[in-house]
């Protein structure tokens, strides 16, 4: 006899049964394989293959700048003269600028961003005068300024497709306690201070075509800026060396006839070569004049900022960098003779001279004439052509510390990406560079890259993650850099961010394939303003894989991976005929893995598990041909991926 179930009990039935089902795999593959949605559309500005559309645009300022630096009142005092041009489609009113020295002043929105309320401060920016020529001659602006912004309202609109203005501002600033400086400061050593200069000069705010104005509040996360031409000269004391961006174009005027021949002979080394020794530091015989001031005249070209260094304390060395089409480079690094000693600042010039070489072969030839390095009281930070870098570094952190800084040239100063609201471009994809740079440095000497930015407790990366994706309240990493608290800084903007980029080269795309990639984004968005969708739509088209289940899975949300080897048996009972090996996804990320089958006589056997194995199912049964009896199957081996149960990743037949 039959029995019939009623519709609603057979409802009841279907219900129960799938979410019997449901509790067994968290994994919905219908929401992992979802069509992504990139957060900026493509347009004629920006093409749906990633890169720079036919109808690109991006404004340019020119800037020429004058200063003169007072080591004894700790003031630096000058006067910017800005060339902007407005190549946008868009007539504009008004001009934003970038006044960063406000963030030390008491009422700073960044005070109140900050883990605790900053103790130390000063008067930010002192505005002597604001000036605008439309063509007319220079008359006085208006202007208001909030904060760390300043707008200047013109005379006149300023025309679109190439209309110009110059806008001139005069201005002075006291030069911030290293206690609160931390990228503009000063540090005392026994020989004279450091001056670390940087964000010294109001800077043109971008207008882009995402957003307009760009006129995010600087509350610690960095940089978003325009390229230009900078013809900047710096007067200080005579008995101080000046380092800056770009190259110094009136050597005979601040160097002496020893200095010169030194920097001389140091464009022809490939060993470093000292221009000023230690024992030359204390000794006013080694300067060009004795008593009043030198200008320093600087030049650097289609650059998005520059930073300059200034003390008589310091010992200055160099030597060639030779890059891939034959030109050549100078790596300088200038020191206090208290950061002298093993593996610390005698090699920062080495390790600069690789860092270049490297990275010109393996991405992008480094465009600039000089790579400087100065030692401070900052702990790392970049700027075009010059690092400011922590004065008592040595050994393998210096050397990472180094190869990142430098590093940064590439990301974002040639590429140049907005910080302020996607820092993990910035950090994240300048990090990853140096993973293969430490394995090629003086045959692995610093290798593997183990650090806090990599793997924050110097162990396996991959294994280093599972802290981060388990914490409920770690932003993921499309958060904008401001929201990012400063406990989940690195591990999100540079780790995760880094081993994203590692996994994609070394487990998804393939090197071959990746490379050539993401050389092409870098060619094509070299000096100019991507966003993250023009990433994710790069690496798409150039690497030739839809990878929507990875930009949703890893950059905007922090899924985890479970994949598990469920059971082995046998074709027909028949291990003559081979095995069936069941895998399962148990998570919601998807990830290509290697699925190794170690047979009783200790031989095995790989297969390659891609992620479309995951678009119709929670589990699927392989057929792994061979005659011989199996002991066990291991999905991910290696364990090159971020597997959060390695519990369930091996089947062991009894």
């Amino acid at each position: 006899m039959t029995s019939k179930l009623s519709l609603p009990a057979a409802l009841a039935l279907m219900l129960i049964t799938f979410h019997a089902g449901a509790a067994d795999h968290a994994f919905d593959p219908l929401k992992t394989f979802a069509p992504y949605s990139m957060p900026d559309a493509a347009n004629r500005y920006r093409s749906s293959n990633g890169l720079p559309g036919p109808d690109y645009w991006q404004n340019r300022a020119d800037y020429t700048i004058k200063a003169t630096l007072d080591p004894s009142q700790r003031m630096l005092s000058g006067e910017v003269l800005i060339n902007y041009t407005n190549h946008s489609p868009d007539t504009l009113d008004f001009l934003w600028l970038q006044l960063d020295q406000n963030r030390y002043k008491t009422d700073a929105r960044a005070n109140f961003s900050a883990d605790k309320y900053p103790t130390e401060h000063t008067d930010g920016y002192r505005i002597a005068a604001v000036e605008v020529d439309d063509g007319h001659g220079m008359q006085t602006a208006h202007y208001i300024i909030n904060d760390t912004r300043m707008r200047v309202d013109l005379p006149a609109g300023l025309k679109p497709s190439d209309g110009q203005v110059k806008l001139r501002i005069r201005y002075s600033y006291q030069v911030p306690d290293k206690e609160i400086g931390g990228r503009n400061d000063w540090l005392a050593t026994k020989n004279g201070d450091i001056f670390e200069m940087a964000q010294w000069y109001p800077r043109l705010s971008v207008y882009d075509d995402r957003h307009g104005w760009d006129t995010a509040p600087f509350l610690n996360n960095e940089f978003y800026l325009e390229y230009g031409d900078f013809d900047y000269s710096i007067t200080a004391p005579s008995d101080m060396l000046v380092v800056g961006s770009g190259e110094l174009v009136n050597p005979q005027e601040v160097l002496s006839k020893t200095e010169l021949q030194r920097l001389e002979q140091a464009r022809h080394s490939d060993t470093t070569v000292m221009i000023r020794t230690p024992a030359e530091v204390t000794n006013p015989a080694s300067r060009l004049k004795q008593g009043g001031t030198l200008t320093w005249h600087f030049q650097m070209h289609n650059s998005r900022d520059v930073a300059f260094g200034a003390s008589k304390a310091f010992v200055w060395d160099a030597a060639r960098i030779n890059l891939p089409s034959g030109k050549t480079a100078l790596a300088m690094s200038a020191y206090p003779v208290e950061s002298i000693g093993k593996d610390a600042w005698d090699r920062s010039t080495e390790y600069l001279k690789h860092s270049v070489e490297y990275f010109s072969k393996q991405w992008f030839e480094y465009p600039y004439p000089n790579a400087i390095a100065e030692a401070g009281t900052v702990g790392g930070m970049e700027y075009p052509g010059m690092v400011f870098d922590d004065y008592r570094a040595k050994g393998k952190d210096f050397y990472a510390l180094t190869t990142h800084e430098i590093g940064h040239t590439w990301f974002p100063m040639i590429v140049g990406s907005n910080e302020r609201t996607d820092a993990w471009v910035d950090e994240g994809f300048n990090t990853f560079i140096d993973v293969y740079a430490a394995d090629a440095f003086n045959h692995g000497e610093f290798s593997p890259k183990r650090d806090g930015e990599y793997a924050p407790h110097g162990g396996n990366p991959v294994e280093e993650i599972q802290s981060l994706l388990h914490d409920p309240e770690a932003p993921p990493i499309l958060t904008p850099a401001d929201q990012i608290k400063e406990k989940y800084r690195h591990p999100v903007t540079y780790f995760k961010s880094t081993l994203g980029l590692v996994l994609l080269r070394e487990q998804i795309l393939g090197p071959e394939r990746f490379d050539a990639a993401f050389r092409q984004y870098i060619r094509a968005w070299a000096y100019k303003h991507p966003s993250p969708s023009d990433f994710f739509r790069a690496m798409e088209n150039a690497g030739g894989e839809n990878l929507s289940w990875w930009w949703r899975g890893w950059y905007q949300y922090n899924w985890n991976l479970d994949l598990a080897v469920s059971a082995v048996t046998y074709v027909d009972g028949d291990f003559h005929k081979g095995a069936l090996v069941t895998v399962e996804n148990r998570d919601q990320l998807v990830m290509p893995a290697t699925l190794q089958v170690t047979y009783v006589d200790g031989s095995s056997t790989q297969l390659h598990v891609p992620v479309e194995t995951w678009m119709q199912h929670h589990s699927f049964v392989i057929r792994v041909d061979g005659a011989k009896a199996v002991r066990s199957a291991t999905i991910d081996p290696d364990q090159q991926i971020p597997d959060e149960d390695r519990s369930n990743n091996t089947f062991t037949l009894r």
